[in-house]
């Protein structure tokens, strides 16, 4: 039998958790019922999390991830360094020269036993760990788009209702994040004045998961300079691109206003050259990198934020990444209507 897959276990773990979907559920059942091996992590996966059940959700800060990986650790140390004590112990001990071969084999099957338990603990460490970091990234990214929302919020209040938006000028690129030439229309620059006028906070813009980089404390003076996000890698959230027939940018029509990094635009060219991206079966279907593949969070216009393995939306499904009967991206595109949602770069 061969050994459980890393979806295999992911699998295994989300249905633990109530995360499965009802066809991935049915699927974690047939593999607990079917294979020995995904039987035990499952009863291993649940006698761990047992204590959870009495327990009341709460946001895992990075500080007590960063320390349970650190205990982990030791705790893994530990044991090895018992275990290498106890073969050590072992070997020292005087055999007699007929019983030497049957010694060997005892020490030899004893060391392929701790070997074996030890691959299984270390598995299950890592797996453990690596989901409680997950996990926490998502919280922690569901609170940064919510802090987001907040700042659209006040800006909305100190504008007349309206939403941040610049003058755009049609057949412009929306791609150029951080470009700093005069025909720079990127679509972060509507993010950017939340970050300019102190409504938001410049590192919400950036999800824990992404890997980009926190923005850099800017002077006043600095802040002036900037029409944009210095840097694409000073956010890591698209956001909705108005559509033709849109008269403002009044978010209380919109289903939609942002969530983590479009996949289609993880890679862009240089500013000096020219989009031309086209679709295909990985880009039509590739959830966000900011959470592993796992999913996306997305902010809807009511404040509230939902994490999604899918990346269609609504009664209608529509794809939030992708424009309507659209194969070939060039930057300048705009959604028809304010039903086909893009968010973009």
């Amino acid at each position: 039998m061969s050994p459980l897959s890393n979806a295999q276990n992911e699998l295994l773990f989300d249905y633990c958790i109530g995360l499965t979907s009802p066809e991935e559920s049915s699927r974690a059942r047939d593999l607990i019922s079917s294979n020995e091996e995904a039987a035990g992590v499952y009863s291993k996966f649940k006698a761990a999390l047992a204590p959870l059940d009495s327990s009341s959700i709460e946001s895992c800060p990075d500080e007590l991830v960063e320390g349970t990986i650190w205990r982990l650790n030791n705790a893994a140390r530990s044991s090895q360094l018992e275990l290498e004590q106890l073969l050590a112990t072992e070997q020292k001990k005087k055999i007699s020269a007929g019983g030497f071969w049957l010694n060997m084999g005892r020490r030899f099957a004893t060391a392929a036993v701790f070997m074996v338990a030890g691959t299984i603990l270390f598995t299950a460490f890592n797996v453990t760990t690596n989901y409680a970091r997950q996990k926490s990234n998502q919280q922690q990214c569901q609170m940064q788009l919510s802090s987001i929302f907040d700042g659209f919020g006040q800006y909305s209040s100190d504008n007349d209702g309206r939403m941040p938006a610049v003058a755009t000028t049609a057949g412009q690129p929306w791609w150029k994040v951080g470009y700093n030439g005069k025909e720079n229309q990127s679509n972060t620059r509507h993010l950017w004045l939340l970050v300019k006028g102190d409504y938001a906070d410049r590192n919400d813009f950036v999800c824990p998961g992404s890997g980009h980089a926190r923005l850099a404390k800017l002077s006043d003076s600095q802040l002036k300079y900037y029409n944009d996000f210095p840097s694409r890698k000073n956010v890591a959230y698209s956001f909705r691109i108005r559509c033709n027939d849109s008269k403002d940018a009044d978010s209380s029509s919109r289903k939609v206003l942002m969530a983590d990094l479009n996949p289609l635009f993880e890679t862009l060219p240089l500013y000096t050259e020219s989009l031309n991206l086209k679709l295909n079966k990985k880009l039509s279907t590739s959830n966000s990198i900011n959470h592993e593949r796992r999913g996306q969070n997305v902010l809807f216009g009511d404040g509230s934020v939902k994490f999604i393995k899918v990346r269609r939306v609504g009664l209608s499904e529509d794809d939030i990444f992708t424009l309507r009967d659209t194969n070939t991206y060039r930057g300048v595109e705009v959604p028809t209507c304010e039903s086909d949602v893009f968010l973009a770069p």
